[in-house]
């Protein structure tokens, strides 16, 4: 920037709350990052696929970030806020206060995770009524949605949660409350997560055939019968107790919400890849396919008119980028999965101590042993005889079976760095193959993918990201701006200020440096 230019004069604040932190960053009007803050957020995991987490703890965090992040910064030139975060479900009772979603009454704890797997027995019960909603998320609900969660909530916990409850949140709207005092829903959390209707909006009977008649009966107060597109304003802004929770102004526009997979994918799936050479220069955005992959990964594709992949959630109208159907395949694990394969690994203490020697992560050095070792043949041979089988959590997309368990064959009697390192890219690969098996379920059924965008904390990692070239045989894009997510977010901040006319003149934030 030459001394002559003016610093740019409004700035976003953009909220992405992850499976285990919250991240915030601020950004300017051309959507470069100029600050960045992250928070640690606590995980209670009472009894196995049983996951939980704290609305107030969740809530601290974000106040955390964002004051770090607009240290220094006149906060009359912020003007819009956006949140985002994972698909979990936020119970609170009638005065807004947190309910217990546990067995042990503890009321922090009111937040049931986005990949807990509690409500198998429910999920199975509403798949065998086939009734037309799950036509929407591929012919078969994830137990990860939040019908089957509620309906658990329902039978398991009547007196101490279920009759007291007042408000059902997907975390990304409960965020946008807490911030705005709105209780209106975001149109991307009810349409991917709570079978709504962006055309037709609930359907009673859907809720009276799984015995959740009670919504339908109080007009969907609970769940929702307020519901706006992703960047729409919220009421006067930010409140005056939010304003001095978060370290801002009273009445900054706050947008409605995305899902943090969402997020990231509107952050890099319009991107403008001219004169970078690219294959998919002049290609329509149909022909992309992002893929968001940190904790879990999530494969974003849009389409002109609805297709209907089975085992692949969606089609979604309007839920990511307005006026096109969203498909959204899914791999409820993939980085938890790497770290579990390499942290379990006899060798990893070896690993931790060489590693840190060096100044490097653990998957930076493995990557770098991985090179050592491969001597003149491709990286991908080392994996000749050994191979694993990813859905250690289910698989969402494309066989939607939760009961699927992992697998490794190939396995030997040593247990030494080289045999940490093959199995890590074992892993990896079957994570990249999984991405496959979801395209050729989407390509089958009519999408026409030739890129793949990649976002989220493995994009990061050079060898996640080439396994995913090889394996599809298909270019790889990476944004300039690694933190594609937070980008989201704040592009939706900086839609409801009014600022900019719609989500799509934005998409240029996405700007493209290398596949």
């Amino acid at each position: 920037m030459s001394g002559g230019e003016q610093k740019p004069e409004r700035y976003y604040v953009g909220v992405d709350v992850g499976t285990g932190s919250v991240r915030a960053a601020l950004v300017d009007q051309s959507g470069v990052l100029l600050a960045f803050a992250d928070q640690p957020i606590k995980k209670w995991e009472p009894q196995f696929n049983h996951h939980e987490q704290s609305s107030e703890d969740i809530w601290a965090a974000c106040c955390v970030v964002t004051k770090k992040v607009v240290q220094g910064i006149d906060l009359n030139q912020i003007r819009g806020l956006g949140f985002d975060a994972t698909c979990s479900l936020v119970v609170l009772d009638k005065q807004f206060r947190p309910l217990p979603v546990n067995h042990e009454e503890d009321s922090h704890r009111n937040v049931i995770m986005w990949l807990d797997h509690r409500a198998v027995s429910q999920v199975n019960r509403i798949n065998e009524t086939k009734h037309s909603v799950l036509q929407y998320v591929g012919g078969v609900m994830s137990v990860e949605m939040q019908a089957p969660k509620l309906l658990w909530l329902k039978e398991n916990l009547r007196e101490t949660c279920w009759d007291k409850a007042g408000h059902f949140f997907d975390l990304p709207d409960f965020l946008s409350w807490k911030a705005t005092g709105v209780t209106a829903r975001s149109l991307c959390s009810l349409v991917c997560k709570w079978t709504y209707s962006a055309e037709r909006g609930w359907d009673d009977s859907f809720w009276k055939m799984i015995g959740l008649e009670d919504f339908v009966a109080d007009n969907y107060s609970k769940i929702g019968n307020q519901v706006l597109p992703p960047g729409a304003s919220l009421g006067n802004g930010l409140t005056p107790e939010a304003a001095r929770d978060l370290g801002l102004l009273p009445g900054i526009a706050v947008a409605a919400s995305l899902i943090d997979a969402h997020a990231g994918g509107l952050g890099v799936i319009g991107a403008d890849v001219k004169g970078h050479g690219l294959v998919c220069e002049g290609q329509p955005v149909t022909s992309r396919l992002a893929v968001i992959c940190g904790t879990s990964s999530c494969h974003m594709g849009i389409s002109k008119d609805p297709i209907f992949v089975p085992g692949v959630w969606g089609p979604y109208f309007s839920a990511m980028v307005p006026g096109f159907w969203l498909n959204e395949g899914g791999q409820s694990i993939t980085g938890k999965l790497i770290d579990h394969m390499v942290e379990g690994h006899a060798a990893f203490p070896e690993l931790q101590v060489k590693a840190t020697a060096r100044c490097q992560s653990v998957y930076a050095y493995l990557n770098s042993h991985l090179d050592l070792i491969k001597k003149a043949q491709p990286v991908g041979f080392l994996t000749v005889d050994l191979h694993v089988w990813p859905d250690f959590h289910g698989n969402r997309s494309p066989l939607a079976d939760l009961t699927l368990k992992g697998m490794v064959t190939g396995l030997k009697l040593s247990q030494d760095l080289d045999d940490l390192a093959i199995l890590y890219l074992a892993t990896v690969q079957a994570i990249a193959l999984g991405t496959r098996f979801i395209i050729e379920a989407m390509e089958a059924a009519g999408h026409s993918i030739s890129t793949l965008f990649l976002c989220g904390g493995l994009s990061k990692n050079p060898l996640f990201v080439q396994m995913h070239a090889d394996i599809t045989g298909m270019p790889v894009v990476l944004s300039q701006e690694v933190e594609s997510v937070l980008v989201g977010a704040a592009i939706l901040g900086a839609c409801a200020s009014g600022d900019f006319a719609s989500v799509q003149t934005l998409h240029t934030w996405g700007f493209v440096e290398r596949f």
